[in-house]
C-alpha cells in the first residue's frame, strides 16, 4: 500500500513534470503563434485528431489495465507492447492511404502530406506508452519530471527555428514529432522496463479483458471531443478551428498542471485501496475538494483576464479566441469532479460501469453540440452546447459512487460549493475594478495580484479546512513527514 509520504512524493513529482511539460508548451506555443498563421495551427489541430483516434486503437486500453491490475510483470508488459506495435503499423498504412482523401473531404490539400508525416507518431509512441504506464505503475513519476525537460525543450527550439526559416506549418509538425522521437530515448535510459522478445497471448487475453472496455470508452470519448473540431474544420475554416482550439488551450494549460497530476497519483493510490471504500471515498473526497479548491479560482480569474491576456501573449490577430476562453473557462471549471469520479470507478476494476456512463455522456453531448449549432449556427454555438454537457455529465459521472462509495452528487457539490462561492465573489470584485480607466496590462497586472490576495485571505478568514489541509501538508512533506 503506498504511505501518504508517497503519494505526496509522487503528486509532487508528477506536478513538476506536468508544469514543465505545460510551461515549455506554452511559450513554444506563444512563439509560433506570434510567427505562424491561425490556419496553420488549423492544419495540424485536424490532423492530430486523426492521429488521437489511431492511438486509442493502439493503446487499446491495455496502459490502463497494467496499471490497474494489482500484479504485474515484465511479460504483461511486453505482451502489450508487441501487440501494440502491430497495430500501429496497420493504423499507419491506413491513415497513409486515406490522407488524400481526408484532404479532399476538408478541401485542404495541404492536409495529405501533413497527415502523412505526423502519422510516423502513431509506431513511434508505442515504446513511450508501455513505459510510461511503467512509471505510473510505479509511481516512478521524478523519471517523468527528466523526461518533460529532456524532450519539449529541444523539440520546442527545433519549431521556433523552423518557423523562423519559413516552414510555416511544418515547423509545428517538427515539434510534434521531435517530441514522440526524445521520450522514447529519454524514458529508455531512465525506465528499467525493456522489450524482449516473450509474448503471452493468455497475459494480453486477460489484460484485454479489462482494457477492451476502456478503449471502447476512449473511443467515444476521442471522437466525441474531437467531434467539435471536425465540424469546425468542415462547416467553418481552419481558422475558425485554430481560434476554437487555443480558446480551450489557456484553461486546459491550467488544469492539467493541477488536477491531472493529482489524478495520475490517485488511479494507483486508489486501486491500492479498492477493497476499502471508507479509505476510497476518503481519498475521492481529499481530491475533489483539493484540486477545486485550487482550479475554480484559476478559471474564474482567467475569465476575467481573458482579453488583456490574448493582447498581450498572442497578439490582436488572435483576439477571436477570447469568448472561447472565457466559456472553458466555466467547463474546466468542474473538471475535478469528473476526473475523481471516473478515478474512483477504473480503480475499483468497474470498466463496464465506465464503459456505460461514456455512452450515455455521449448521447447527451450530440445532442447538446448538435443544438447549439442548429441555434447558434457558429463556432461559438458548439462550445454552448459543450457548457450544458458539462453541467449534464457532473451528475452522469457521480451516480455510480453514490452506491458504490455512498459519495454522490449532492454530497460532491456541496463539498466544491465553498470554493465556488468564493470564486464568484472574487471574479465580481475583479470585474469592478476592470471599469477603473487604466492601461489593460496595468489592470491586468493589479487584478491578478488583487484575486490572489483576496481569494486566500478570505480562505483563511473563512477557516477553509482545505487551506489548513494544503499548508500542513506542504510542511509535513518538507519535514519529512
Amino acid at each position: 500500500m503506498p504511505t501518504k509520504r508517497t503519494i505526496i512524493a509522487s503528486l509532487f513529482w508528477k506536478y513538476c513534470e506536468r508544469l514543465g511539460t505545460q510551461l515549455t508548451q506554452f511559450v513554444v506555443s506563444i512563439v509560433l503563434a506570434r510567427i505562424l498563421a491561425p490556419d496553420d495551427f488549423g492544419v495540424v489541430a485536424l490532423a492530430m485528431i486523426f492521429i488521437a483516434i489511431a492511438n486509442i486503437f493502439v493503446q487499446s486500453g491495455l496502459n490502463t489495465a497494467l496499471i490497474q491490475k494489482k500484479e504485474t510483470d515484465f511479460l504483461d508488459f511486453s505482451s502489450v507492447f508487441w501487440a501494440s506495435l502491430g497495430v500501429s503499423f496497420i493504423a499507419y498504412a491506413v491513415f497513409y492511404a486515406a490522407a488524400p482523401y481526408i484532404a479532399d473531404f476538408y478541401g485542404k490539400e495541404a492536409l495529405s502530406p501533413v497527415i502523412r508525416v505526423l502519422a510516423l507518431s502513431i509506431p513511434i509512441g508505442v515504446p513511450y506508452s508501455i513505459q510510461y504506464a511503467y512509471v505510473v505503475k510505479n509511481m516512478m513519476f521524478r523519471s517523468l519530471f527528466y523526461r518533460s525537460l529532456g524532450a519539449m525543450v529541444p523539440s520546442g527550439i527545433a519549431g521556433i527555428v523552423a518557423a523562423l526559416q519559413g516552414a510555416g506549418v511544418w515547423a509545428i509538425v517538427i515539434q510534434q514529432l521531435s517530441i514522440s522521437v526524445l521520450n522514447i530515448f529519454i524514458m529508455w535510459f531512465l525506465v528499467p522496463w525493456r522489450p524482449d522478445l516473450k509474448f503471452s497471448f493468455q497475459r494480453l487475453k486477460a489484460l484485454f479483458r479489462f482494457g477492451w472496455k476502456l478503449l471502447c470508452s476512449s473511443l467515444l470519448d476521442t471522437l466525441y471531443s474531437n467531434l467539435r473540431g471536425l465540424i469546425i474544420g468542415k462547416v467553418f475554416s481552419p481558422a475558425d478551428l485554430a481560434y476554437y482550439n487555443r480558446g480551450d488551450h489557456f484553461p486546459n494549460l491550467v488544469v492539467n498542471n493541477i488536477d491531472n497530476s493529482i489524478q495520475s497519483v490517485m488511479l494507483p493510490s486508489l486501486s491500492a485501496y479498492q477493497d476499502d471504500r471508507p479509505m476510497m471515498k476518503k481519498l475521492m473526497r481529499r481530491s475533489i475538494v483539493t484540486s477545486s479548491f485550487l482550479i475554480i479560482p484559476m478559471m474564474a480569474g482567467l475569465a476575467m483576464l481573458a482579453k488583456p491576456l490574448i493582447i498581450f501573449l498572442l497578439g490582436e490577430k488572435w483576439l477571436p479566441c477570447v469568448p472561447f476562453v472565457q466559456i472553458y473557462c466555466f467547463i474546466y471549471a468542474f473538471r475535478p469532479i469528473h476526473t475523481s469520479n471516473l478515478s474512483a470507478i477504473n480503480a475499483m476494476g468497474r470498466s463496464d460501469i465506465f464503459l456505460k456512463l461514456e455512452i450515455i455522456k455521449k448521447i447527451v453531448g450530440l445532442v447538446c453540440l448538435f443544438g447549439g449549432l442548429a441555434i447558434f449556427r457558429s463556432p461559438l454555438g458548439i462550445a454552448y452546447g459543450a457548457v450544458l454537457s458539462t453541467i449534464s455529465c457532473i451528475f452522469i459521472n457521480a451516480h455510480p459512487n453514490k452506491k458504490m462509495l455512498g459519495y454522490g452528487y449532492f454530497e460532491q457539490l456541496k463539498d466544491i460549493m465553498p470554493s465556488f462561492a468564493l470564486s464568484a465573489f472574487m471574479a465580481a470584485c475583479l470585474y469592478l475594478f476592470s471599469l477603473i480607466d487604466l492601461h489593460i496590462y496595468l489592470s491586468a497586472a493589479i487584478q491578478i495580484v488583487l484575486g490572489i490576495v483576496l481569494y486566500f485571505s478570505m480562505a483563511k478568514l473563512l477557516h477553509f479546512e482545505c487551506l489548513d489541509y494544503l499548508i500542513e501538508t506542504i510542511k509535513g512533506f518538507r519535514h519529512g513527514r
